[in-house]
């Protein structure tokens, strides 16, 4: 295992500031049974932090969404998705596909902790033994009568500890009464969501049955790309500026880039990976990894002196060689969990020695100890 690093208060500050406060504010509703360790997420419709939770049982980890952060035109929606995902999980949960539902208020939803990696960071590639547990979950879910209805997103998707697939955040999930022709329909669009995953990761697996469903799209998704995705583009991207991108937000598509470019242009860089981490203040920052012989000092000063208007990363962080597979793709999956403080994660990632050593000097230098609520900022 991977241990977390003393932070100094000396240690070097991010190249933006991201001053905060050392404790969160008290979830009203939970009082002292909620104990935060990390920020998993942040948008305009709810915090997602992992920490522990204190039950009838004792403490137990755990994931808490709550909506105290949430500007104010989106709180009545972001109700709305709570309760969705609340009568989702209460029957999901129990089925051993997805969370459990351990406490439930107005404003806060405590679930389990389920020991995994979202898919777009572990990459299930040829892991056929996992496509079949996603296509049992998901048959499982449907004949309890809910459609997901989120499954497009990979990190939505999680790869446990044990190799099997669990499904997260039911925020638009719907509960049936009865099987009727738009469950059908929702359930059909549940599974080729699914076999695009299967498609990218393990094309090999698809079955002739598959990759029929992958060819005819519903009526309603036709109309959803014709019409309704159209207008979500238009009012997420063009009013709100908000891009998902698996939760990145629109830094990750218009900034990283640009800073990437920049970098690169450095004759002491030999390379650069910009990957995002949830953040309190801001909801997305943007962790820097560069492979250079250079002090961060210089790259920062670089950075500051042109790189097109763009705000420079929150964190920069300069290494000796970046995580690379036998093919030299640099292993970006162990970066995300880096930049998100998962150290927990990045050890039960599978590397080969040379690469475990690369990682654990990473590690020992990594920027974003901050992200953790009981550190105070420089």
């Amino acid at each position: 295992m991977f241990e977390p690093a003393v932070p100094s208060r000396s240690a070097p500050s991010a190249v933006a500031s991201t001053k905060r406060t050392a404790v969160p504010a008290e979830v009203p509703e939970l009082g002292d049974r909620w104990r935060p360790s990390t920020v998993l997420k942040r948008d305009v419709f709810s915090t997602v932090e992992r920490g522990t939770f204190r039950g009838p049982d004792g403490e137990v980890e755990a994931v808490l969404r709550r909506l105290d952060e949430v500007p104010w035109w989106s709180r009545p929606l972001a109700k709305h998705f709570l309760r969705r995902e609340a009568r989702a999980l209460a029957v999901a949960g129990p089925l051993g596909i997805a969370p459990h539902v351990l406490w439930r208020g107005p404003s806060v939803l405590v679930r389990s902790w389920i020991d995994g990696i979202a898919m777009h960071i572990a990459k299930p590639t040829g892991d056929r033994a996992y496509f079949r547990s996603a296509k049992a979950a998901l048959r499982s879910l449907h004949r309890a009568g809910i459609s997901h209805n989120d499954l497009a997103k990979e990190q939505n998707w999680l790869r446990g500890s044990d190799g099997r697939a669990y499904l997260t955040d039911f925020q638009l999930a719907v509960r049936f009464s009865r099987r009727s022709a738009l469950f059908r329909l929702a359930a059909y669009e549940d599974l080729r969501h699914l076999l695009k995953h299967k498609r990218r990761y393990a094309p090999e697996a698809l079955t002739a049955s598959e990759r029929r469903v992958l060819r005819r799209k519903s009526w309603i998704a036709r109309v959803w790309l014709l019409t309704g995705k159209r207008l979500y583009v238009w009012i997420t991207r063009g009013l709100f500026n908000f891009t998902d991108r698996e939760g990145a937000g629109p830094r990750l598509v218009n900034d990283a880039p640009v800073i990437v470019k920049r970098l690169k242009e450095h004759p002491r860089v030999r390379d650069a990976v910009i990957l995002p981490f949830p953040d309190r203040r801001m909801g997305t920052g943007l962790y820097a990894f560069v492979e250079a012989s250079v002090a961060e000092s210089e790259l920062q000063s670089f950075l500051a002196a042109e790189c097109g208007g763009v705000r420079p990363p929150e964190r920069l962080q300069v290494v000796e060689a970046l995580p690379r597979r036998a093919d030299n793709a640099v292993r970006t999956e162990i970066l995300a969990l880096v930049a998100m403080n998962q150290m927990d994660l990045v050890a039960e990632m599978p590397m080969t020695e040379a690469e475990r050593l690369v990682v654990a000097r990473i590690v020992a230098g990594r920027k974003n100890l901050l992200d953790r609520f009981n550190l105070q900022a420089p």
